[in-house]
């Protein structure tokens, strides 16, 4: 998939005939992520998720396109009674959503390093990205209920994605601010105990992807995708609202311009839950992943404060066309990274033989409580962007091979 210069420009003024100032991009991304912080916790299948959904396809509409609401069933988990008492205090915190729980009365005993310790509950410390990492301990624990100590740039609870929340395992973690972490060394250490609930029902629920096709000059060429998950920890404003930003951006130009190839958006839910809405959506369609000739991946902390975001490619001649389709919407910098390790929903097309490129950047408010509008967003580089995410699009978009 060659892109020669001279084609390049072309849609470049294509592209100039709609395409807004920075100035009213960045109007619009400060209004949308305003309002989609203060929408509160953005769960899969509450009622915020609902809401949030819905505001999303007026949003779509205001960028003169028509969105639809396609469901998807779970068993949502609806936390109860979920506390450490440790020395005579009761410390909240959340179950890990992909594990099993305790009773109302919890588990009582001897606190030790979760692995290492044949105490009754086991503890550990858990990056919010770390998941992974403590599968291993998880899976192969002979502990009653495990204590994880969630830390990250800023003290607080900042849970772990729920990746296997379609076939849990493991005994009951229960997780906690990073802040407790020197008070359960020190009941450690003298060989304490503690109490650890971590009771949750689950519950039938309905959640909803926000989807759009914006129809093609071409419809017989294979489309292309656009993605970006809605729903997390949190207010979440800088971890996803850049992201979905950048997705709605992306319909205004597109629809505007009208590509050759008709191109399929996604605002999927289920983020949080291995990405359960990614896959509701590819179910739907279920040979998609592979036909499209491309996913574009808006992932997570797209204009986080201070932080870069990184491009990920799954060939190298995807990534020479988002290199120079990024320099031609005056955006030269771009920190392309190895597809050796793929994050986020892009991992879920290239398990389905997908091919796709993907922006992923850090964030110091990570599934924190305060990761919220205005402190932890820098809306002008959302708006950069969107607007080269756009233009990308646009060129993918009127690409013939």
């Amino acid at each position: 998939m060659q892109i020669t210069r001279r084609e390049l420009l072309a849609l470049a003024g294509a592209a100039a005939l709609s395409d807004p100032s920075g100035d009213e991009v960045s109007k619009r991304a400060a209004a949308f992520i305003g309002a989609y912080s203060a929408e509160g916790f953005h769960r899969t299948a509450t009622t915020v998720d609902r809401v949030s959904a819905d505001r999303l396809v007026k949003a779509v509409r205001e960028a003169k396109a028509t969105a639809a609401l396609e469901p998807f069933e779970l068993a949502r988990v609806d936390p109860g009674p979920a506390f450490l008492g440790i020395d005579g205090r009761r410390i909240d915190g959340l179950p890990m959503f992909d594990g099993s729980f305790t009773d109302p009365e919890g588990v009582r005993g001897a606190i030790g390093a979760a692995g290492k310790s044949d105490a009754p509950i086991g503890w550990t410390n858990v990056s919010p990205d770390g998941q992974g990492a403590l599968r291993a301990t998880r899976a192969g624990s002979s502990h009653r209920a495990i204590v994880a100590v969630t830390t990250w740039r800023h003290p607080g609870l900042s849970p772990v994605n729920a990746q296997w929340f379609t076939a849990p395992f493991g005994p009951p973690v229960l997780q906690v601010s990073s802040e407790l972490a020197d008070a359960i060394a020190r009941v450690t250490d003298r060989g304490g105990e503690v109490r650890v609930v971590a009771h949750a029902d689950r519950v039938p629920a309905t959640a909803f992807n926000v989807v759009v096709d914006v129809e093609g000059t071409h419809p017989d060429l294979p489309p292309l995708c656009v993605m970006t998950p809605r729903s997390g920890w949190h207010s979440n404003a800088s971890e996803r609202g850049g992201g979905i930003v950048c997705w709605l951006e992306t319909i205004r130009l597109l629809t505007a311009t009208r590509p050759r190839r008709t191109v399929k958006f996604v605002a999927s839910s289920g983020h949080e839950l291995g990405h359960l809405g990614l896959h509701a959506y590819l179910d739907r369609r279920p040979t998609l992943a592979r036909d499209a000739v491309a996913w574009i991946h808006l992932g997570a902390n797209i204009g986080a404060v201070d932080k870069d975001v990184r491009t990920t490619c799954s060939q190298g001649e995807l990534q020479d066309i988002t290199v120079r389709a990024f320099a031609e919407s005056g955006m030269p910098r771009i920190n392309p990274t190895p597809a050796l390790r793929v994050a986020g929903e892009a991992g879920t097309i290239a398990e389905r033989g997908g091919r796709f490129i993907s922006f992923i950047g850090a964030n110091e408010w990570f599934h924190h409580p305060d990761d919220r509008w205005p402190h932890a967003v820098n809306v002008d580089e959302v708006a950069r962007y969107a607007k080269a995410t756009a233009h990308l699009a646009l060129v993918l978009g009127n690409r013939l091979s």
